[in-house]
């Protein structure tokens, strides 16, 4: 993998990991259409999601210090919301990823599906997040329906922080709180991968392209500090119309290409 496409998956990956439209389908898209080898596979993606981390840890540096605050009822919220996504990936990650990865015409449908799934729940989350007009504070409930609806984002097209957002809006919690929340519970599960990722990577023996991934990881941090700016207005307002527009269009590139 040359430098420059490194760039660009890294510019890619954070621009869209915090923007709901799916980071992980638009990395399976631009390595099929610049035909990118990423040499270590699914090492290369969780790195740059690593990359991604370190926006969100200087954004959201205050509220991870107040995860360590007795009675550290968030960081308890945190890993009950966690648990679905940790279950999802031991049981289902190799096989779905066998399946998006293959660059069959059924590998390309699904992710048109699910990017097409993506945008409708999108208008869903819009919709129901401008009903709610008695927002709730966050709770071991409204914690749990986060943490399931983050477990089906494991599929590629299926957008991490729209599917949050949108289990957020479900059980009706207030705007900012949920945004918060949404990003604390990237952390754990992009750690969580990452390290299990690692591991088969180096008892596969497989190559990692060092060079290229440094730069991959600082353009995906740099990328991704603008797009939670972008993401913390839209939640706030709850306008995710202009993001289900795009996807219809990005669903239809992909089925066509």
């Amino acid at each position: 993998m040359k430098i420059w496409q490194a760039i660009v998956l890294g510019l890619v990956q954070g621009f869209t990991e915090f923007l709901p439209v799916s980071s992980s389908g638009h990395l399976l898209l631009i390595e099929r259409w610049l035909k990118i080898d990423t040499g270590g596979g699914l090492f290369f993606d969780i790195t740059l999601h690593l990359g991604t981390l370190i926006p969100v840890c200087a954004v959201f540096f205050n509220q991870i210090k107040g995860l360590f605050v007795k009675p550290y009822k968030t960081l308890s919220y945190l890993f009950i919301a966690t648990l679905p996504a940790v279950a999802a990936g031991f049981l289902l990650q190799d096989k779905i990823e066998g399946i998006y990865k293959g660059g069959t015409a059924l590998s390309k449908a699904l992710l048109s599906l699910s990017f097409l799934f993506t945008a409708a729940e999108l208008v869903f989350a819009e919709k129901i997040s401008q009903k709610n007009k008695n927002a709730l504070p966050l709770s071991a409930k409204s914690s749990i329906i986060m943490g399931v609806f983050q477990g089906f984002a494991i599929v590629p097209g299926l957008s991490r922080s729209g599917t949050v957002i949108t289990g957020g809006a479900v059980a009706k919690l207030e705007k900012g709180k949920n945004a918060e929340f949404a990003f604390l519970m990237s952390i754990p599960v992009i750690l969580g991968a990452a390290f299990i990722s690692s591991v088969k990577t180096v008892s596969q023996g497989a190559s990692i392209d060092v060079l290229p991934t440094v730069f991959g990881v600082i353009s995906a941090a740099v990328s991704g500090y603008i797009a939670i700016g972008v993401m913390l207005k839209a939640v706030k307002k709850a306008k995710y119309g202009r993001f289900s527009i795009y996807l219809v269009f990005l669903a239809a590139a992909s089925a066509l290409t």
